[in-house]
């Protein structure tokens, strides 16, 4: 994933929960999710607008 191993997802972890505060990371995590949610969404709009496009030409 992007490079990372274990060691450094948790090094960024601590740090987050350092920054934030525990109570803040469902919130930060859940925010994050949708938002990949979203691109990936408009990812796949895109590719299959772009499909449809050359098809039709």
């Amino acid at each position: 994933m992007f490079g990372f191993g274990v060691p450094e997802l948790l090094i960024v972890a601590a740090i987050m929960m350092l920054i934030f505060g525990v109570g803040k990371l469902p919130e930060i995590g859940s925010s994050f999710g949708k938002a990949i949610s979203n691109f990936r969404k408009a990812a796949a709009d895109k590719e299959q607008v772009e499909h449809k496009s050359e098809k039709d030409a």
